[in-house]
């Protein structure tokens, strides 16, 4: 299975090992409650799902790699105390609490979160001396003398022994009490992934283009080479920075992230390229809506690759700018939530000056930055909904510093302030709106006049799709070029359906 298709089961087990009956019991008994085998590839993407499924499913996530591990830290350190058995008394070796039931607790504590996933990373690489235990642990969930909690469920994941020399093989007494998933690197899975996060243009463009570059893993004479999907996003975000400082990209760079020269060498000349088509074409005005006759004439003579580098950088440009408004929109959302309570407590007897309006915004303030807390200590918390919470809880904070130094007569005439406030950047995100709009319609013209009615169409309207923030902000605001050729790709796919079922009838 692919890695979407994993994550899709282990939150379906999770949910169900958490659900409960009407007394509060587990309707899956602890003991039945197997855990999870992630088997599969290093690099694919493992750690990311656990981190998606606990946000998804408002959980806490405590995460170990079991190689950092000795037996010592697992189960415990050993102390002598005294025991009395009938009428004598004896020393006998009792154990510290195991540092990952530790953690396991500390985070309900520090959180308040009481369910969550225990994950386990390299679990069939644990060193010699602690892998009876670690069995153990796996049959009956228990490391030392100390249970995990009940409503915690426990996933691991570990390589196949062709990737790692360390790798232990689990008897069938084990594997017999384990759900196992074998996991297989998957390009159009993890695209979606790529596209939703943003990763750059030019890796998403290169691999549209090498398929076979996204994941491969093989012995040469220099020793293994490798690429990884974890070695593409870790490269993402430094091209970034680099690009920001105007520092320039070479080999050696794509190379601490890339272990395969000839991945290095083809994608450091196609980052060359892209940005050179990116500086021909004058994305810029493209997304205008004035491109050049010499743009539109090149894009028309172009390669199919040319141009599918082309819309790449064009699709990267609009989908970034539609994903800063449905955040946006987002965040003015849960503000509005926020603002009509201030707004019930300030019309009230009690408005009798702007102090409390100021007051329930410190508060608001107060509760906001406890739950931001509260979920990065449970690690459940997205960075879509970390920077949210950030830009609320900043609203928050200069609006109540702008209340204590205005000089208002009373709470009605302090919400009035704050409406104000709220209504400039909800007038913002509206322009804001108009004009990723205004861009979409100028990708979908020059995609007609340069495309016509090649695959390029298509490839467009599937991209817009396929990513949630340009699926969200279409439904949201709606886009008549988009409907319109989804309308005739749909058409035009059925029309192609009907003529294969005749062909098949062989009339």
């Amino acid at each position: 299975m692919n890695i979407k298709q994993a994550k899709e089961y282990i939150k379906h087990s999770v949910h169900l090992y958490l659900k409960k009956d009407e007394f509060g019991e587990y309707r899956v008994p602890v003991v039945r409650q197997r855990p999870i085998f992630l088997l599969g590839a290093p690099g694919i993407g493992k750690t990311a799902i656990m981190e998606q499924i606990a946000q998804e499913l408002g959980i806490a996530l405590v995460s170990y790699s079991m190689t950092h591990h000795t037996r010592q830290s697992a189960l415990g350190l050993p102390f002598i105390t005294q025991k009395r058995y009938g009428e004598r008394e004896y020393s006998v070796s009792e154990y510290t609490m195991s540092e990952i039931i530790a953690s396991i607790y500390d985070t309900m504590e520090a959180s308040g979160i009481r369910e969550g996933i225990l994950f386990l990373d390299e679990i069939n690489c644990v060193s010699e001396t602690l892998a009876p235990s670690m069995l153990q642990f796996l049959q009956y969930k228990v490391f030392g003398r100390h249970r995990v909690p009940d409503g915690w469920v426990i996933v691991t994941a570990g390589n196949p022994p062709e990737y790692n020399r360390s790798v232990r093989e689990f008897d069938v007494v084990t594997l017999d009490r384990l759900k196992i998933l074998d996991v297989e690197p998957d390009y159009r899975i993890w695209k979606e992934y790529a596209s939703d996060q943003r990763l750059h243009g030019a890796i998403v463009s290169y691999l549209d283009l090498k398929k076979d570059h996204f994941y491969c893993m093989e012995m040469t004479t220099k020793g293994r080479s490798y690429v990884t999907a974890r070695g593409w996003e870790d490269l993402s975000q430094i091209l970034y920075l680099y690009e920001e400082d105007q520092m320039p990209v070479d080999e050696s760079l794509v190379g601490q992230y890339l272990r395969n020269e000839k991945v290095v060498k083809e994608f450091t000349a196609y980052y060359d390229l892209y940005n050179k088509y990116k500086k021909d074409y004058r994305i810029e005005e493209i997304l205008e809506g004035r491109p050049s006759a010499q743009a539109v004439a090149r894009a028309q003579a172009a390669s199919f690759d040319e141009r599918l580098s082309l819309l790449g950088m064009l699709l990267d440009r609009v989908q970034a700018d539609m994903k800063d408004v449905v955040e946006q929109g987002a965040c003015l959302s849960d503000l509005r939530t926020l603002l009509q309570a201030v707004k019930a407590r300030t019309s009230g007897p009690e408005a009798a000056s702007k102090d409390l309006a100021a007051s329930l915004l410190d508060k608001q303030a107060q509760g906001r930055r406890k739950l931001l807390e509260s979920l990065q200590t449970a690690g459940s918390l997205s960075d879509g909904d970390r920077k949210k919470h950030r830009q609320v809880i900043r609203f928050l904070e200069e609006a109540r510093k702008e209340l204590y130094a205005s000089d208002l007569a009373d709470g009605a005439a302090a919400f009035d302030c704050l409406k104000e406030r709220y209504r400039e950047q909800v007038d913002r995100l509206k322009q804001e709106t108009g004009a990723v709009q205004q861009e979409l319609h100028a990708l979908f013209s020059f995609a007609e006049e340069a495309f016509a009615e090649g695959n390029e169409m298509l490839v467009l309207v599937t991209e817009l799709t396929v990513n949630s923030f340009s699926a969200q902000f279409i439904a949201t605001f709606g886009s008549e070029d988009y409907q319109k050729h989804n309308r005739e790709l749909m058409l035009s796919e059925r029309s192609r359906d009907i003529q294969a079922q005749i062909a098949a009838l062989d009339l």
